[in-house]
Order: C-alpha cells, then structure tokens, then sequence
C-alpha cells in the first residue's frame, strides 16, 4: 500500500496546474523548492518574466485572472531586435504581459486546492522504483523523509532529477541561462531580444521592471559567464546601461530540436513542462505548453482507464507538432544570412516616433 497515490516533483506552473485539477480522489504529494510565501533570497527562476499571447490563452482556457499584485511596470508593446552581427534594430509589436515570474508562480501554487499536500523548501534527493511505485527521498530544514507513491510525476524543469534517475541517456540540448538585476537608468523602458552569434546561438533577453533592468541569455555551458561578459560589453557600445548587479542568477534550459527530444515517461513516470522537453527552441517560452500538458496529464489520469502513459503520449500530440513547427522557424530567426533578409525587409515591423531630441532606441552609429 503506498502513502500516496501520486508525487508530483516540483510546483512551477506545470506542477501547480496539475496538483490543482486532479480529481480528489487521488492522495497527492507535491514538492517544491519554493517557500510558502514571498522570499527575495529563495529559490526564483531565472526569467523575463514575460507572459505571452500563448500562455495567455492558456490561462483564459481556465478562465483565470491575474491578480494585480504579480504585475510590474512598465507595459510595453514591442520588443526591440538587436542583431549584433549584421547591426541591425527593428521593433515588432507583442503582446506581452510584464510582471514578477516569482509571484506569478506562487499564485498559480496559491491556486491548489488543501486536499493536496504541499511540502515547501524542499530538495529532492532521491528516487527509486518499490513495489510497483516509487520511493521518493527530500531533505527539508535539513531533516530527511522518504514517502512511497503509486504514479510519478516530473515537474522540475531542465534540470529534472526525475528524468536524471530513470533516464539518464536522455539528453536534450541545453543551455545556461544567466539573469542580471541592475538598477534602471536607461531613458525610456524597453524590451530587446538580442542575436549575437559569436557570443551564443540561441538568444538573449532585456526587460525593464519596476525601476529595475534586467538582462540574460541562453549561453552555451563551456565559459557561459564569459560570453555574457563580452555580450555586455558590446551592448554597452550601443546605449545599453548595466553597472554593478544587484544580484545574479542562473539555472538550465532546454532548447529541443526534434520529435526525439521530447520525453513523456512510461510505467508510472510522467513528465510534464520543461522536464518533458515542452519549451519553445525559438523563443524559449514554456509557460504555455507547461499549463497545457498539465491539463491533458490531469485528464488521462482522472479518466484512470487503460495504458496511462500511452494516452497521455497521444494527449500531448498538439504540442510536441506545434513545438516542432517552432524548430523549422528557428533558421529564420538564428541563420545569420535568413535573419538579415527578414530584418533588412521590414515586414511587420514597426516604426518608433521619439519626442523632439529624444533617442529612444540603442544605435549602432554611436559606435
């Protein structure tokens, strides 16, 4: 007999979503690294914090709200392209909601019903199969407890101990990402998503944030500081403004690049959100597909017929075709040359209008 029918492994958005429609007729334990209420100096991952149009349409599927407290000024309607290599700056409009990733993820956690029980700051240490379920071992204020659950769920993004234990041969394409807090000294508020081939051949991202600025990228693992170092510096020749940061973060991200990729478990193993490999490879946006397959993870296993895993593969057929798609957009956005060509063309981009002797944009004839 296990303690509970199942161990839900971290409460991002995915996890939350999940631990917050399962049926009640489940026993279910969920583990987080995240305190209960609002800590500056605990566990925040590194993120623009940035909603977007799809993970807004995921929230309004719940009909949901956000609540006005996870909000952050400014509101800003276009992001500003920089492509260092071929100098080049376009905005396009987005639909973005601008706001404290931290607080936005303890809402959604706020969101689960008391019938699931929630353990707080805690890290999970190890995990094995027993008895045709799982053992799962946390540490939390340093003291160490082992429960036992029938089905297994991995929430916990790139760095996923699930995924680690049970299948270690599983390797995804990853990345460190780095995130900067500085004090805001720039003009005008902007949003930028910057190309800089020599530096990373994925992205990287600027956010002004309640008087803050923040700035991070996805760098490659081998001298990940260095290339965010050498990064600043040529920002700084275009109008970027960093100074000394206030703090530092870092975690890993996944970036898929075919069907392969993805990984939904099997015998009682579930993935879901960024441990399953659901995450953009072009913009890197996995709060969307994070909410979706926690709710079609939540109705295989309410439904509670046949092979679970193996409906729960079908279930999530949508997003693993509409990530792919994302993988064949990915030439026109990191090929220097098919890059140049969109850029260079202006389609949907958008002109800025600054008041009389103001510069609202970074420019490369500073240099």
């Amino acid at each position: 007999m296990f303690e509970y029918d199942i161990a839900i492994i971290g409460l991002g958005p995915a996890g939350s979503t999940l631990a917050r429609l399962l049926s009640p007729k489940y026993r279910v334990i969920a583990i987080d690294k995240k305190q209960e209420i609002y800590e500056e100096d605990g566990f925040q991952k590194p993120c623009g914090g940035l909603i977007s149009s799809d993970a807004q349409k995921a929230l309004a599927s719940f009909d949901l709200t956000l609540p006005k407290d996870v909000l952050v000024d400014p509101q800003i309607f276009a992001v500003k392209t920089i492509d260092l290599k071929n100098r080049l700056i376009r905005h396009y409009q987005r639909f973005y909601i601008n706001l404290d990733r931290h607080k936005f993820d303890l809402w959604l956690r706020s969101l689960i019903p008391r019938r699931v029980e929630v353990q707080s700051g805690c890290i999970c240490t190890a995990l094995e199969r027993k008895d045709g379920g799982f053992s799962v071992t946390y540490v939390q204020k340093g003291e160490s407890r082992t429960i036992t659950a029938k089905y297994l769920v991995g929430a916990d993004g790139a760095n996923s101990i699930v995924r680690r234990t049970f299948y270690p041969d599983k390797k995804i394409r990853t990345y460190l990402a780095i995130q900067q807090w500085f004090p805001e000294t720039h003009p005008t508020p902007f949003y930028s998503c910057i190309f800089d081939p020599k530096n990373t051949d994925c992205c990287s991202w600027s956010i002004s944030k309640d008087r803050q600025f923040v700035f991070g990228g996805a760098y490659p693992l081998d001298h990940a500081g260095q290339r965010l170092e050498r990064q600043k510096k040529k920002l700084e020749q275009i109008g970027f403004r960093f100074g000394k940061p206030m703090k530092t973060e870092a975690c890993l991200v996944l970036r898929p690049s075919s069907f392969r990729d993805f990984c939904h478990g099997e015998n009682g193993i579930f993935f879901i959100g960024e441990a399953a490999g659901f995450i953009s490879p072009s913009s890197l946006e996995g709060i969307s597909s994070a909410i979706y397959s926690a709710r079609d993870l939540s109705r295989v296993l309410n439904r509670g017929k046949g092979d679970l895993n193996q409906a729960y593969w079908k279930k999530t057929r949508h997003i693993r075709l509409k990530l792919f798609l994302k993988v064949l957009k990915c030439p026109f956005m990191y090929q220097s040359f098919l890059r140049k060509l969109v850029m260079k063309s202006g389609i949907c981009s958008i002109g800025i209008t600054a008041a009389e002797g103001e510069n609202s944009t970074p420019d490369f004839r500073k240099e």
